[in-house]
């Protein structure tokens, strides 16, 4: 069964009626969940410009307080993307040759850009213990932004 949990619900009022949905603004990732996307060390960031053309790359990220937070360049184009849509999707998932075992969550969500400041500093530090060989490979600089992930939607499966 999927589950859908979204902050509109303009949005929720056009979902397939047989689908459970929780109407919230706070949306809670479940235990499980959260456990899944603070572990793992890769997700796939999608992002759409004003133009509506799609663009997914993958990223290192970290969750911290409900919130999925990753680093890039300024200039990047999912930071352009963002700029002109802040709608965003990321998506984790546990891949196997074994069909049956698949298993992954997508986090359809807002994205907030932090140019510096204590938010972008305590993002960064997170983002440096998670992947110690961050400050020496990619060390963040001035012209970096901290892209800031608030869900409204979660979907997963196989992990229920």
């Amino acid at each position: 069964m999927r589950r859908t949990v979204t902050a509109s619900a303009s949005l929720d009022r056009r979902i397939d009626q047989h689908t459970p949905v929780a109407y919230r603004s706070d949306v809670r990732l479940k235990k499980n969940l959260a456990k899944v996307l603070a572990w793992e060390r890769v997700c796939r960031v999608a992002t759409a410009g004003d133009t509506g053309v799609p663009h997914v790359v993958p990223v290192c990220h970290v969750l911290a307080d409900g919130k999925l937070y990753f680093a890039s360049e300024g200039g990047a184009r999912k930071v352009r993307n963002l700029r002109a849509n802040p709608r965003v999707a990321l998506t984790v998932d546990l891949y196997s040759e074994d069909w049956s075992q698949l298993r992954g969550i997508t986090v359809q969500g807002t994205a907030t850009l932090i140019a510096g400041g204590a938010r972008f500093r305590k993002a960064q530090r997170l983002l440096y213990a998670k992947f110690p060989q961050y400050p020496r490979d990619a060390g963040l600089g001035k012209s970096d932004v901290i892209v800031e992930v608030s869900p409204t939607h979660v979907f997963s499966w196989g992990l229920d």
